[in-house]
């Protein structure tokens, strides 16, 4: 029998609103509308097919400070983490946001309405304090954290929902279940005792092992229950860890395991989450829930140490263990023992018996270089999807992004190391220079602050698509503010594929050398005011704080410059 929801009633939402669909369609034409980020859309699609539970809608004030700060909703039903809606002071005036308001959010994929939002309040979060209680400090290098700096608008919204209809999806669509298809399929099946595995990294042998030894000793089936929301930056990308698991289950005995997709945004709060997990496990149907040493742990703080203790989410199950009404089992260690060909739990290893054991590093070390990966490891379909997926560095693209002011010499160095790189071979090559981008892409664009960020965010675009299919690109761009240029790093290291493979070249030749050789006389020309907000006469570089390498035409001559950055890529192992 399928665990009972939590707060004792599934909200699937759908089902509920199922009656009145022509209904809140037709209203949902005529109302003012969010666009949901990626985060917020996790979130509603959760809401609306009962995975929240008991959750209606988007936390008001009151729920979210009992939150925050005693884990659980007002009414006192146990749930720490906050799931809010966040919109702007902009957002709040243009689209007349208040109290009893109706709003419909849409999906920022397709535009389509998912859902009809009644506003109950509108408050302003202490954000501050939100981070230090939820993920345990207001450290940036906590992704969480740094999302809520960077990415969270000022406001509130709170308020419940009316469902129209769940997101739409064209990926691994007969591998999405809702908490009801998933209980009905536990029903149709006769399981009675469901033991979930968490998991938003690829599966190996030791994955199954342990999955299988849980259930064993349990006498229940496997539920593998993947995240494939939003997850840790840098995480493997969800369309090859889902190859990955379709794979492994090919491995199970007949009949003992089922994959389900969760589409989850991960907070990587440690404790908390292995609470929220839990919940969520319980309105899917699941009795037992692994739960991991470090669990959705997001590693080091700024001072080196881990964020939470190696065991504080499984004490913080425990203590709700009883409330939560399903049941933890401690994720054990698994190491391979060769005489016996098999995984064994660290703890039950014999003193003086020889163990294998490979760490996620050093796995990742040898995909980069194309080495052997043990077949007692994984398995051989496995180590084939992640190798097509995640190629060795030699394979892999990049971006060299120069950074300079005019006349600077960075596109002289651009085009010879286009032309370096052609002969090296193995990539295309792409240059993207200042004048030929703004003259292609940005034609419209002036040089007002936003324009330049907007170009420069163009240009890492472009960038970002030609090295996912494994190119070598070279933009030169002036790119005059640090801002601009981060977001070019972020954004690459997001969209460009495996290997994150961004550089950032600062070109330092002095403003008094770049001036006095301009045969152009444009320099000259804004000296005279002819040409407004010119980078380094009335407008400012700000130079790079964090360049890979810094050259200088004054001091080295091109191909001495071109050299030290192909010796950069070859020390990178891209070469």
């Amino acid at each position: 029998m399928a665990n009972e929801p939590h707060g004792g009633t599934l909200k699937d939402l759908i089902a509920r609103d199922a009656h009145i669909y022509a209904q809140l369609s037709q209203e949902a034409q005529s109302l003012r509308d969010i666009v949901l980020t990626e985060r917020q859309l996790c979130d509603l699609e959760l809401i609306l097919n009962g995975g929240f539970s008991p959750l209606e809608g988007f936390l008001t004030e009151r729920d979210y400070k009992s939150v925050v700060d005693t884990l659980r909703l007002a009414d006192g039903t146990l749930f720490p983490i906050p799931i809010t809606l966040d919109v702007s002071k902009e957002d709040i005036g243009t689209l007349n946001l208040e109290t009893g308001a109706r709003i419909v959010l849409r999906d920022p994929r397709d535009d389509a309405a998912l859902a009809i939002l009644t506003i109950e309040d509108i408050y302003q979060p202490d954000k501050i304090h939100e981070a230090i209680n939820v993920f345990g400090a207001d450290d940036p290098a906590h992704p969480s954290v740094a999302y809520l700096r960077n990415r969270v608008k000022d406001f509130y919204v709170g308020g419940k929902v009316q469902a129209v209809q769940l997101p739409t999806y064209f990926d691994y669509v007969a591998l999405r279940f809702t908490p009801t298809e998933l209980r009905t399929h536990f029903k149709k099946l006769a399981w009675r005792k469901v033991v979930a595995f968490q998991t938003r990294n690829p599966m190996h042998r030791a994955h199954r092992e342990l999955t299988v030894r849980a259930a064993r000793e349990l006498q229940s089936n496997i539920l593998i229950h993947p995240v494939v929301g939003l997850t840790k930056p840098g995480d493997v990308d969800h369309y090859t860890r889902v190859r990955v698991y379709e794979a492994i289950m090919t491995k199970y005995p007949n009949g003992l395991a089922h994959l389900s997709l969760l589409p989850l945004a991960m907070r990587m709060a440690g404790p908390r989450e292995a609470v929220w997990h839990a919940i969520i496990r319980k309105n899917y149907g699941v009795t037992h829930f692994i739960v991991g040493r470090d669990h959705a742990g997001p590693g080091k703080n700024s001072q080196g140490a881990d964020f939470y203790g190696l065991y504080d989410a499984q004490d913080l199950v425990k203590k709700y263990q009883e409330e939560l009404s399903i049941t933890m089992v401690p994720f054990r260690a698994m190491t391979y023992v060769p005489s016996l060909d098999e995984y064994v739990p660290e703890d039950q290893v014999p003193e003086g018996v020889q163990t294998l054991d490979l760490s996620g590093s050093e796995l990742r070390k040898r995909l980069q270089t194309g080495a052997s990966i043990p077949d007692w490891l994984s398995y051989d379909p496995i180590v084939r999807i992640l190798r097509e997926s995640y190629p060795p560095r030699v394979k892999q693209g990049f971006v060299l992004f120069l950074t300079g002011l005019y006349n600077s010499g960075k596109d002289s160095i651009g085009r010879a190391l286009q032309v370096v790189l052609n002969q090296q071979g193995g990539r295309s090559v792409s240059l993207l220079l200042g004048e030929t981008v703004r003259a292609e892409l940005s034609s419209e664009l002036g040089f007002s602050a936003e324009d330049r960020h907007k170009n420069i965010q163009r240009i890492a675009f472009v960038s970002a698509e030609l090295t996912r299919s494994g190119a070598a690109v070279i933009a030169a761009p002036i790119a005059p503010y640090e801002h601009s240029r981060q977001a070019a790093r972020d954004s690459v290291k997001a969209l460009g594929g495996s290997g994150n493979n961004f550089f950032l070249v600062h070109v330092a030749t002095p403003l008094e050398h770049c001036e006095k050789t301009d045969r152009k006389g444009v320099y000259a020309k804004a000296r005279r005011g002819e040409i407004k907000g010119f980078t380094g006469i009335d407008d400012v570089y700000e130079a790079p704080s964090n360049a890979d390498i810094t050259v200088d035409i004054t001091h080295q001559t091109v191909p001495e410059i071109v050299h030290s950055i192909m010796l950069l890529l070859e020390t990178n192992g891209l070469l």
